[in-house]
């Protein structure tokens, strides 16, 4: 194992190794000249060559180049805008790049522009001085260091809302050194000024004391806050190192360096759950480890170097590597050390005494068994295998592993299982091709999906696709997705006829579930291919998909068109809501008299909501039929007085006899008339009498007792007789107007009867009055006339003399046996005297 080892170094009780990550790296640029930053979890890098001169000739123009972490460049393109002050990377991975005036532009991967945003006025004012990129909670952040030695701080640059910190006491010059927290999942800025050391935040600035330091100290020249923000170390101008807690309650502890002047990069390099402290710092060229033991380590550089920290170590880059420093993990520790008895050291040692066929082997696995620790050794053996970045070392590792499982009875295979699905994953990433060099710690904290996310930003789509299905990752988050944005990406070629493209979109996504055909369509809307759009919205099979990117694109017809195909009511009110605003009032009519059921529905939408639109589209059609209607409702709804609802009914006569509806202008003609003749009564008597109909009207004059006015109407709008007759007799009876009742039954032969008299009498709880008409009634009815006023003697002699069998029944049937024995004796006798005859 002693070349395992190799590459060691020990740092107290702890080993840390450096280990280069590509061994054929083209990124020749000497970083000196350059801006750089690079993207954590093993991200690209970016440069900007030239970048760093204040004052340089016009002649000579930065280039901003990206690389991935293997070294390949991704593109080299000339910069063409302001003075950059800083650049750095996104979590989704896009490229920020700061300028001097405060304007913030947005590139991604492949050095594609995709928006800019500025910082505000006062940052333009006072001009950049220094600025940073953070990660939070919510995205990514951007804070600037104005020249005016203030802070102006962005938090999300999606959902950019500007803050200015509060102003530092006594900073009349550039902070020596400053960095940003994250606590309590708001931004913080540490800075020191001299001595004094103060922490910002929105609403205050507020002085900290470092616990544990000497008076001797009088500054602070460099700052550096931990991947994860819970920790800060600060270096003193008397070349110590203050490491604790980024609240400043905690020492954890100071290291003396015997170096006086500040390092040119000063970085974090955690392990996550380590309890070892350790910074990074780099003096001309020289690279220095120091914890909180008096040892240091230190590596020395030909070349300047980048250090870019990570949450398990420090990537290191340079003009000719790129490697990786970090802590060796416990379980790597315990298997490779030199002499290590550890479980999992002699599992390996017994598997390859195995693969020699050596009988050590089995000496080996019963010294595990004797101390019952052969499970642990698996584990040992798994946790290291994630550990180690060279493929033949994890082979090694597993298959150790895959040995001591066998000689467990009931060892869980999940762990080993997933391990090997993981590193294989880590493996395809880490290719010189791919260029992601993922360490396990990194993987797991940014997990498969966004990993998934990363290789889409890059365009590895088979790729993403094959880590999908190994990983069974469920249709709508893997494949689909990376299909979708494959498509999106594809409509950007513009060497490609639309035709051919469309149908290359849909060849390969078909009716893929979790697909979106009108998010393409957007995608190739914004690259100003309209025609490629439209074709693209032909495969979207949801038509309120289809209908608002059609009405963004201008294509308002053929918007409505898939609007009226859908049967969605809604969704053709939406498109010719769109119209209307859109369209000058001729254009849009004739557009809707094409479209039969946007008509209708809009003509719908008319009638409750704009009258008058109505009107206008009754009369573009000569719509003469419908005119008149109109006219009618709008007498009823919207005319407030007499003349103006009867000349809107005059209008509706007009419009019928100009649509030859006889019949419709005839009983319009004589509603004008009753409106008229109410108006005259309403204005003479006081009462209402507006609005009521021709029937209610009468049967209120006669229950007013003005029957000369009832006579009146009964002749001027010709009611038939019958119909009259039942008004006044049920007016007459509702007032109990039992003598003008009478007297109107005797004013000639009814035309309704007598037995609707004996029936009203009855139903206003009157059976002495009824009796009058009784006799008056038809013989077939006199029988029920009776019967109804309560006189069964008299109806017994009615039917007897008819002879009627049925109604001596019914008689029967009204009667009850303790009070109507009599006349139930004389039923029985006339049902005899029928039935013997």
């Amino acid at each position: 194992m002693a070349f395992v080892t190799a590459n060691w170094n020990p740092l107290g009780d702890v080993f840390y190794r450096k280990f280069n990550l590509y061994s054929d790296w083209k990124m020749k640029e000497d970083l000196s000249n350059c801006l750089i930053a690079a993207a954590p979890y093993a991200g690209p890098i970016a440069l900007m060559i030239n970048g760093s001169h204040k004052e340089r000739s016009p002649s000579l123009r930065p280039i901003m180049e990206i690389y991935s972490s293997s070294g390949n460049r991704i593109v080299s393109l000339p910069w063409k805008s302001g003075q950059v002050v800083h650049i750095g990377w996104t979590t989704n991975e896009d490229l920020l790049c700061i300028q001097d005036d405060g304007t913030v532009l947005i590139h991604d991967i492949f050095g594609t522009f995709k928006r800019h945003f500025s910082m505000g006025n006062e940052v333009l004012q006072n001009r950049v001085v220094d600025a940073k990129v953070f990660p939070t909670a919510y995205g990514s952040g951007v804070v600037i260091l104005t020249g005016a030695f203030r802070f102006t701080l962005a938090t999300n640059i999606d959902d950019l809302k500007l803050r200015r910190f509060p102003e530092v006491p006594g900073l009349l010059r550039p902070p020596t050194c400053w960095a940003v927290l994250m606590q309590d999942r708001q931004p913080k800025i540490v800075l020191a000024n001299g001595k004094d050391v103060y922490v910002l935040d929105n609403a205050s600035c507020t002085s900290v004391i470092p616990p544990g330091l000497g008076p001797q100290v009088c500054g602070f020249t460099q700052i550096a806050v931990s991947f994860n923000y819970k920790k800060l170390a600060l270096f003193t101008d008397t070349g110590n190192i203050w490491m604790g807690s980024s609240s400043f309650k905690d020492k954890l502890c100071v290291v003396e360096t015997n170096f006086k002047t500040a390092p040119k990069q000063f970085v974090w390099c955690d392990r996550p759950k380590s309890d070892n402290p350790t910074v990074v710092g780099i003096w001309d060229k020289v690279l220095v480890i120091m914890g909180k033991t008096k040892e240091t380590i230190k590596f020395y550089q030909d070349e300047d170097v980048h250090l870019v920290p990570e949450v398990d170590g420090v990537r290191i880059i340079s003009s000719s590597n790129h490697e990786f420093l970090h802590e060796v993990p416990p379980a790597c520790q315990d298997i490779f050390k030199i002499a290590s008895m550890a479980p999992g050291a002699l599992l390996l040692e017994a598997h390859k005494e195995y693969e020699k066929e050596s009988q050590k082997a089995d000496e080996y696995l019963r010294e595990i068994k004797e101390q019952n620790l052969l499970f642990e050794a698996v584990q040992q053996c798994i946790e290291a295998a994630g550990n180690e970045y060279e493929p033949e070392m994890q082979k090694s590792l597993l298959r150790a592993a895959s040995f001591g499982k066998c000689f467990i009875s009931n060892f869980p295979p999940d762990t080993f299982v997933k391990m090997a699905r993981d590193l294989r994953v880590l493996n395809a990433m880490r290719d010189y091709i791919i260029g992601i060099p993922l360490t396990y710690p990194q993987y797991k904290q940014l997990t498969i999906e966004i990993l998934i996310d990363r290789l889409i930003l890059h365009r590895l789509y088979p790729l993403a696709i094959r880590i999908c299905k190994y990983m069974k990752i469920s249709e709508l988050q893997g494949a689909s997705r990376i299909l979708a944005h494959w498509a999106c990406y594809k409509v950007q070629q513009k060497d490609e006829p639309d035709d051919s493209i469309a149908r290359a979109i849909n060849h390969k996504l078909g009716d893929t579930p979790g697909i979106s055909y009108s998010e393409i369509a957007a995608k190739a809307y914004e690259c100003g291919r309209i025609e490629l759009a439209i074709k693209l919205l032909e495969y979207e099979p949801r038509s309120g998909e289809q209908v608002p990117l059609l009405l963004k694109m201008k294509r308002s017809q053929l918007a409505l068109l898939k609007a009226i195909e859908s049967g969605d009511s809604d969704l053709v009110y939406t498109v010719v809501t769109y119209l209307k605003n859109e369209m000058n009032r001729g254009d849009f009519f004739m557009t809707l008299q094409n479209q039969p059921v946007a008509l209708s529905l809009y003509r719908q939408f008319c009638k409750h909501q704009e009258p008058e639109t109505l009107k206008d589209l009754f009369n573009q059609d000569d719509n003469h039929q419908e005119l008149g209607n109109f006219y009618v409702r709008s007498s009823y709804s919207n005319e407030t007085t007499i003349e103006g609802r009867v000349a809107a009914l005059q209008s509706a006569v007009d419009e019928y006899n100009k649509a030859k509806n006889e019949f419709a202008a005839k009983i319009t003609e004589e509603q004008i008339k009753l409106l008229r003749y109410q108006f005259r009564l309403q204005k003479e008597s006081g009462k209402t009498y507006l609005d009521l109909s021709l029937h209610d009207t009468v049967q209120a004059l006669l229950l007013d007792s003005k029957h000369k006015q009832a006579e009146q109407l009964y002749k001027d709008f010709k009611i038939p007789d019958k119909r009259f007759w039942w008004l006044k007799i049920s007016a007459l009876a509702e007032k109990q107007d039992w003598e003008e009742l009478e007297k109107f039954s005797k004013s000639k032969k009814s035309p309704i009867g007598y037995m609707p008299f004996v029936e009203i009498c009855v139903k206003h709880r009157n059976r002495y009055e009824a009796k009058k008409y009784v006799a008056k009634v038809s013989p077939e009815q006199k029988v029920k006339g009776y019967i109804m006023v309560g006189d069964l003697e008299q109806a017994v002699e009615t039917a007897t003399e008819r002879k009627n069998e049925n109604e001596l029944n019914i008689i029967l049937s009204k009667c009850t046996a303790a009070t109507d024995q009599s006349i139930v004796e004389k039923i029985n006798r006339a049902k005899a005297q029928i039935l013997k005859k």
